[in-house]
């Protein structure tokens, strides 16, 4: 988000979190009873965590802390129904989205079952095609060659028609979901989703392969399987709750840290070929890594051609077909990474073209030549350029259809559903959403978001804000304290890394420019505390090299990270905003 004039980069909203009186005695309390310091107290109750006890289950999740399978609704139903028919021997199909959640999803589940069942097969829609959800034609696809029982992942909530013509054509499905549905449950043999009105199960936050992992979970419980036969699953598994960016509470929680250790150890042969490919070490893969370095290279199979080679690398059993599928998807990685590329800068000019566009409240922008693709992350591109809700639309089977991304605290769902009558299909949530239109509605559609997003938006939600847990000293920077807060990984939706402000700082020795271009900022600064001296690195904050080293104090605000150079570690700032210090 940052730009190259200083003005652009002090247009953040720095908002400190707030703690009520109620949480303040909370975190008092983690201070006299039980040994907190006063920061860590404040970090434990920001994340909801006010006794030790939730803060040593916090800290060390296990298998222990995950629940019951069985607490699902219809869970009973869909193991019986498995169960049925592995001992009839009828040909099941696992069938699943195409994004990272729905592919390990299907590798996850299928992986598992065929340990015990060979008469076994998988199915992805075509996102071009087919689109999101349980199509018409993969059921079609399901009785031309003789499948009995479709497991249904990552979708399958909403498609109550899919459902009954499912059932007409003799096809039971078990549905494992976690989106919302419209109110109406699909006559499914068994719908699993804690998301479901009727929910009986204490936790609605997993992934589509969480929710998997749970069904097999309950499978091997039923069957008398030992629990480890499930640990060759949790790599899939943290792939799938980093890239879905689900919360990073509770059974999430748990699960990604058991997944992390199990692909820091032990990766299944296809994910350690793509780990390889990323020239990522076991040891030190960390959730970033599967967010910024895998989670691209598995989604560009379903966003450039079919997402079938990325399952097929997850559940290849020998290194023949785990090299030709990783080959294929690295491949589709680089093709998705020049598309998106071409499609940002041409959608760039429609907007710097026409100044109409620039003085809006929203970005839509639509080119029928678009891949369906790349329009969520071009969505997401053109956010960090202009900061405001933003739609990117192409030619999708006879509609116009395309992705949404909102801006910080705005609810892009609302404002969507408020223009459905334009629309043909539209789901989401407040954050990201996707909708299809005919072509005839596209300008009263345009004109329609635009005035709600006018009408409703705030002034402050069209600023970039930065949402930080304190102000600190350089002198509360220790060793032990990066310690204490490195137990708060890994940090993703729901439980973000800590920020913190520092005010009045200065430059005391070599701060200055570095890399390539010069364009980011090495910090050597005091804050004047005791042993108040820090080192930090601000990207492509280059303009406040001048005004340090004029002796200009600034407050900066910023992550606290470790920096390993030549095997020797250290602590730095990672910054993540400059302003000018109102301090003299």
């Amino acid at each position: 988000m940052h730009t190259k004039d200083t003005d652009r980069m002090q247009t953040y909203i720095w908002r400190q979190k707030q703690l009520t009186q109620a949480q303040l005695e909370q975190v008092r309390q983690l201070v006299v009873t039980g040994g907190v310091s006063p920061l860590l107290a404040r970090l434990y109750v920001y994340r909801g965590l006010s006794t030790k006890q939730e803060i040593d289950q916090f800290n060390e999740p296990s298998s222990a802390t995950l629940h019951d399978p069985f607490l699902y609704k219809d869970m009973d139903k869909a193991v019986d129904r498995l169960n049925v028919a592995i001992s009839r021997e009828e040909k099941i199909l696992v069938y699943g989205d195409y994004d990272v959640d729905g592919t390990t999803s299907i590798a996850l589940v299928y992986r598992y079952l065929s340990n015990y069942h060979k008469q076994l097969g998988f199915y992805v829609p075509d996102r071009d095609t087919e689109g999101y959800g349980i199509s018409m034609t993969g059921i079609d696809y399901a009785r031309q060659n003789g499948y009995t029982l479709v497991i249904a992942l990552d979708c399958g909530i909403k498609d109550i028609a899919e459902i009954d013509y499912a059932n007409s054509l003799g096809i039971d499905f078990i549905i494992c979901d976690h989106h919302n549905s419209d109110g109406e449950i699909p006559h499914a043999v068994a719908v699993l989703d804690a998301k479901r009105s009727d929910n009986t199960y204490p936790y609605n936050e997993l992934s589509g392969c969480g929710v998997g992992y749970k069904f097999m979970q309950a499978f091997a419980i039923r069957n008398g399987y030992a629990p480890n036969t499930l640990e060759p699953l949790l790599d899939l598994l943290a792939m799938s709750i980093a890239s879905d960016i689900v919360p990073l509470t509770g059974e999430n929680r748990a699960l990604i840290i058991m997944g992390l250790k199990r692909l820091n150890s032990e990766p299944s042969l296809g994910v350690r070929t793509l780990l390889n490919k990323c020239e990522l070490q076991l040891g030190s893969i960390n959730i970033n890594d599967l967010v910024f370095k895998i989670g691209p290279r598995i989604n560009a199979s379903g966003r450039i051609d079919s997402a079938e080679a990325a399952v097929r690398l997850l559940i290849a059993d020998n290194d023949a077909d785990a090299q030709k599928h990783c080959t294929i998807i690295d491949e589709l990685n680089d093709q998705r990474r020049d598309l998106d590329r071409q499609t940002t800068e041409q959608a760039l000019k429609q907007i710097e073209s026409n100044p109409m566009l620039q003085s809006k409240a929203t970005t839509v922008v639509y080119d029928p030549g678009w891949a369906k693709g790349v329009v969520g992350i071009v969505a997401s591109r053109l956010i960090e350029r202009y900061y405001r809700p933003t739609i990117v639309l192409t030619d999708s089977n006879g509609l116009i259809g395309g992705s949404a991304r909102s801006v910080a605290d705005f609810d892009l769902y609302d404002a969507i559903r408020a223009c459905a009558d334009d629309l043909e299909t539209f789901g989401g949530h407040n954050f990201a959403a996707g909708l299809s239109l005919k072509p005839e509605k596209l300008e009263i559609f345009k004109q329609h978001f635009e005035q709600y997003v006018a009408q409703h938006i705030t002034e402050e939600q069209k600023i970039p804000h930065i949402e930080y847990d304190m102000e600190i000293k350089f002198s509360d920077i220790s060793r032990k304290f990066f310690d204490d807060i490195q137990r708060f990984s890994p940090y993703g939706q729901s439980n973000p890394q800590p920020v913190f402000v520092t005010r009045g700082v200065y430059n005391i020795a070599a701060t200055r420019c570095v890399g390539k271009t010069l364009d980011h900022l090495r910090l050597e600064v005091s804050d004047g505390s005791i042993n108040g001296k820090m080192i930090g690195i601000g990207f492509g904050m280059k303009d406040f090299y001048q005004p340090l080293h004029d002796g200009q104090k600034v407050d900066i605000c910023y992550t606290i990270e470790e920096n390993v150079f030549q095997n020797k570690s250290s602590i730095q700032l990672h910054i993540k905003d400059i302003k000018l210090s109102e301090q003299k």
